[in-house]
């Protein structure tokens, strides 16, 4: 029997037509685009470490010298080309500033991959927790004074991880965290993974990069908001409080040992484009964004997250081409409102959440793509104030706040979960047991329970509400989220 691509032809099928995304990669798909350049087909530059074409385990020639312009065109000491994503920088800035066993301050809406890290470096864990915005019921940002409260307390703390800007591009002050990590000669690292725009987009009114804010490593995805390939991303090094030549080491080892030139090249590409084009569009795509959002401004029932919420419930700055619309207060939840979009007006979104949807704007959308996404919103809203008139609707009102419980218990760490003897019991049952599985949403990808946490009763209902509503729960072993293993 023949086996037919069919992956391929979904795909080709798919990009044929008119469903319009409002998420990664940041290109969109834009084929006809400018940034586009003379890219030719893939097939024909994947090539392998050849004479002329330097190795990027070994940089001593073109990729070098790419890398060094990089550095320079960001203002870092060293900056590498990533092909395994963002995941393989995080890995090597965790287990290059730290040492086995060590101890860690980490943001608690980090990316699994941090976890990771945490966990292949066995180190302990001291969480700061983000604000909650309660009327979106999203995550805020992050205090530095209570980081700085942390690092009083605790001497033995060898570096500071944190997100910024979050999935839904809510901005911390990294200055004042950078300020205050540097007193204790300590680094901070900043994932920075949905910020790769800011670089090219200061002087057009988004927020300003980390690596200018005093960050000592900082994680930027291309693919998430430039027109890059998926799985490319940048690695900013600064020299003063890390070892360069460590997280050199584990950068190679994170780094798969056969890189795709088609990736690199991509990167090449992206870089060459933004610094010069690019940045010239950032002011367009900037003046569109202000326009929509002001026009969206104008729903009922629906909520857009404004630039007005800047000052509150720690968050410092906001990425305006994150589109975040609520739905809490009516009768629709995050999931129904990203099927409508979806199912009416063929508009697919990043993510949907309890009671929002996030969508994922860049410099290669459209000036038409963003007007369907605003006249589909605006619709929407308009047909649920209709509803409301008519049937005098209860609205609903249940927003769900991930991180309002309280913190969790700590019982050992990560590593010694992974490796510890473990049992299976029902979700249930597992109230007052260490679990040794994550759980997660995925998308965004921060754990609810890490490996190595007490099970509450709380956490168990908020992962069979989320199951039963349809959101994409994972990590744990049994697909249906009915049971979970445990420490024997």
């Amino acid at each position: 029997m023949e086996l037919t691509p069919e992956l391929l032809n979904r795909l080709k099928e798919y990009s044929q037509s008119d469903f319009y995304p409002f998420h990664m990669p940041g290109h969109k798909r834009q084929i006809q685009e400018k940034f586009l350049g003379e890219f030719p087909n893939p097939y024909s530059i994947d090539i392998t470490e050849i004479e002329g074409f330097d190795n990027l385990h070994h940089p001593e020639g073109i990729l070098k010298e790419s890398m060094d312009w990089a550095a320079k065109l960001y203002g870092s000491d060293r900056t590498y080309y990533l092909v395994n994503g963002s995941t393989s920088g995080i890995l090597s800035a965790i287990c290059g500033t730290t040492e086995n066993g060590g101890k860690i301050l980490m943001s608690r809406n980090c990316h699994k991959s941090a976890y990771h890290g945490v966990f292949l470096n066995n180190l302990k864990i001291k969480y700061v927790y983000p604000q909650i915005l309660d009327e979106f019921g999203l995550q805020g940002g992050l205090m530095a004074e209570k980081i700085q409260d942390m690092l009083k307390e605790d001497p033995d703390i060898q570096a500071v991880f944190v997100v910024s800007p979050t999935y839904d591009g809510i901005v911390s002050d990294i200055k004042r965290m950078g300020e205050i990590v540097h007193r204790y000669r300590i680094p901070l690292i900043v994932d920075e993974a949905h910020g790769a725009h800011f670089s090219f987009g200061r002087e057009s009114g988004f927020p300003v990069s980390a690596l200018e804010l005093g960050a000592d490593v900082v994680i930027q995805s291309l693919h998430k908001t430039l027109p890059a390939f998926t799985q490319t991303a940048v690695m900013h090094v600064k020299k003063g409080y890390v070892d360069l030549d460590k997280i050199d080491r584990y950068i190679h080892i994170y780094q798969t040992s056969s890189p795709s030139y088609l990736l690199m090249a991509g990167i090449d590409n992206c870089l060459s484009w933004m610094s010069g084009e690019g940045k010239k569009r950032m002011k367009n795509f900037s003046e569109n964004l202000s326009q929509m959002r002001e026009n969206l401004q104008k729903m009922k029932v629906l909520k857009l997250l404004k630039e007005e919420e800047k000052g509150k419930a720690g968050i410092f700055d906001l990425d305006k081409s994150k589109i975040i619309v609520s739905s809490a207060g009516s009768c629709m939840d995050g999931i129904s409102l990203g099927s409508l979009l979806r199912e009416k007006y063929h508009l697919e979104m990043e993510m949907c959440g309890p009671d929002y949807v996030t969508a994922i704007t860049t410099v290669a959308d459209s000036p038409e793509g963003l007007s369907r996404l605003e006249k589909a919103l605006m619709e929407i809203d308009e047909g649920l104030c209709r509803e409301e008139r008519e049937s005098g609707l209860e609205m609903r009102n249940d927003i769900q706040k991930i991180n309002s419980f309280k913190a969790p218990v700590i019982c050992m760490t990560l590593s010694d979960a992974f490796n510890a003897d473990k049992e299976q019991v029902g979700l249930s049952d597992s109230v007052g047991k260490i679990s040794t599985e994550f759980i997660y949403l995925y998308p965004p990808g921060i754990p609810l329970v890490v490996p190595g946490e007490r099970m509450t009763e709380e956490m168990v209902l908020l992962v069979e509400d989320y199951k039963k509503r349809g959101f994409p729960v994972q990590g744990l072993k049994d697909q249906f989220c009915k049971s979970i293993f445990v420490v024997k």
